[in-house]
């Protein structure tokens, strides 16, 4: 009963929204196909958005490569709002500097501003160029030692003089001073040639950029000049003063260092190993500067100072890994972080073994492998703890351990040293019998039997190359003379028949 009118109803509405609808999109249509049409109308003026009549605003418009501005007169009478606007005022629009990069210095102008430059802006320029401090004289001495890396440099000299206190030999103040001296000039000069090859490279490192060829404290020519001076000096010193062996040892350091390490930091990681070389070779200089030749338990301290340098410089860089890759330095810790961990771990490993060869080898008491024992654990431990964990704690652990464990190490070795043993005593029989010697004897009186010419111990003769007579016997007064060789191996003592008054002889 309801549904007819309820339909038609429903048909007249929806009638009515479509053409409603309809008509609605016919006009915008018609608005989008006009506004379009204004903007293909002038190909040469090109409007911009300002001109639509809701903004109400000053528009402007590009016309023969120039910019136009377009202004909206001022309110006229209401007599006169009726008249046509279309003789609007039109003036020139000055042109819009472009926006120009941050990095782009601005131009300056020319002419008499040009020439008056503010001093503000020429300070500027020059600050930001590069220019050699000025080091005063006394200043000098500081360069010189960060150049050379004081620290580390003193470090290898305490190093190869405890090679040269280990040496079984007597100590000699004067060889041991121009060794040490030797082989710090030496180190001096290593140092300095490294500097000078990183230069470009320190400048990128927190750690190594206020370095004195960095920031320009000292020029090149300086440093090369006083590393030439330090390592033909130290050199010719070992090789001169003290062996020949020595100074070899002292300039393949320096080649090593220089030579194959400094290059290779940025080449390959097997510059690790070749550093580890370069600091196990001063105990070795300190041991052939006393001995004079390469023994093994030279090697066995080479090999110690050749451990101890891995799980001290792993550690040392597992920090710095940031710093060293800002660098290019292809470090262990950088490309091949497991590897790092392993090989401090193995190597902290071998001071044992190589603290326990130390009494097979000669150098050493079998108690420093167990007062060493304790110290050799510690540092394992903590190896082992850096391997596992692989943190800035257990590796900053780990390196101020290596700090202490080095020195320790030395003095215990130090402390068990095998002391040469002392010669043994003369034999009693070089000793002179004490029968001659004492006066009032038989045989230190003139005018006895044996003092007599023509008597029958002066006569060569049967009786005396008889064996089994008295004169052979040991213990017989003739054999106290040097003369005769038989009687010299004789056994010394005072011989009681010669001793009594009235012997026979």
């Amino acid at each position: 009963m309801y549904k007819t009118p309820c339909s038609k109803l429903t048909v007249l509405l929806g009638a009515g929204v479509f053409q409603t609808l309809a008509e609605n999109g016919s006009r915008s249509h018609r608005f989008s196909r006009s506004v379009a049409q204004l903007c293909r109308s002038s190909q040469h003026d090109r409007i911009t958005f300002q001109q639509l009549n809701f903004l109400k605003r000053q528009y402007v418009t590009r016309s023969g490569g120039g910019l136009r501005q377009r202004a909206r007169p001022k309110q006229e009478p209401a007599a006169g709002a009726l008249e046509d606007h279309e003789d609007a005022l039109v003036r020139q629009v000055q042109d819009v500097p472009a926006i120009r990069p941050p990095f782009v210095t601005a131009t300056r102008p020319e002419g008499k501003a040009q020439a008056e430059v503010p001093d503000a802006e020429r300070e500027a320029g020059t600050e930001r160029q590069w220019k050699e401090l000025k080091v005063e004289r006394t200043e000098l001495l500081g360069v010189y030692a960060r150049l050379s890396k004081i620290k580390l440099t003193a470090l290898v000299v305490a190093t190869a003089a405890a090679g040269y206190a280990m040496a079984p030999v007597p100590f000699d103040p004067s060889c041991f001073l121009l060794a040490s001296l030797g082989t710090g000039l030496a180190s001096c000069a290593a140092n300095s040639i490294n500097q000078y090859f990183e230069v470009p490279f320190d400048s990128n490192m927190n750690r190594t950029k206020n370095r004195p060829l960095v920031r320009g404290q000292i020029s090149p020519l300086h440093a090369v000049l006083f590393a030439a001076g330090c390592g033909v000096s130290g050199v010719s010193m070992l090789a001169l003063a003290v062996n020949p062996l020595t100074g070899f040892l002292g300039a393949l350091n320096v080649a090593l260092y220089t030579c194959c390490y400094t290059p290779l930091k940025r080449l390959s990681i097997a510059n690790t190993w070749v550093g580890a070389v370069v600091g196990a070779i001063p105990p070795v200089m300190g041991w052939t500067a006393a001995t004079g030749s390469l023994d093994p338990g030279a090697l066995l301290l080479g090999g110690l100072l050749y451990c101890w340098q891995f799980p001290h410089f792993n550690a040392l860089s597992w920090n710095l890994r940031e710093d060293y890759s800002r660098g290019g330095y292809r470090m262990m810790s950088v490309t091949h972080p497991s590897l790092c961990r392993k090989v401090a771990l193995r190597h902290s490993l071998g001071l044992l073994g190589l603290s326990g060869l130390a009494p097979a080898l000669g150098v050493a008491s079998w108690s420093f492998p167990l007062v060493a024992l304790p110290i050799n654990l510690y540092i394992s431990g903590l190896a082992l703890r850096f391997y596992s964990r692989a943190d800035r704690a257990s590796a900053r652990s780990l390196f101020f351990c290596s700090l202490w464990h080095l020195p320790m190490l030395l003095l215990l070795l130090l402390s068990c040293k095998r002391r040469p043993q002392d010669p043994p005593p003369a034999p009693a029989l070089s000793q002179p019998g004490p029968a001659p010697s004492q006066p009032g004897s038989a045989l230190s009186q003139p005018g006895s039997a044996l003092s007599q010419p023509g008597s029958a111990l002066s006569q060569p003769g049967p009786a005396l190359s008889q064996p089994g007579s008295a004169l052979s016997q040991p213990g017989s007064a003739s054999s106290l003379s040097s003369s005769a060789p038989s009687l010299a191996g004789s056994a010394p003592g005072p011989a009681p028949a010669l001793s009594q008054p009235g012997s026979a002889l």
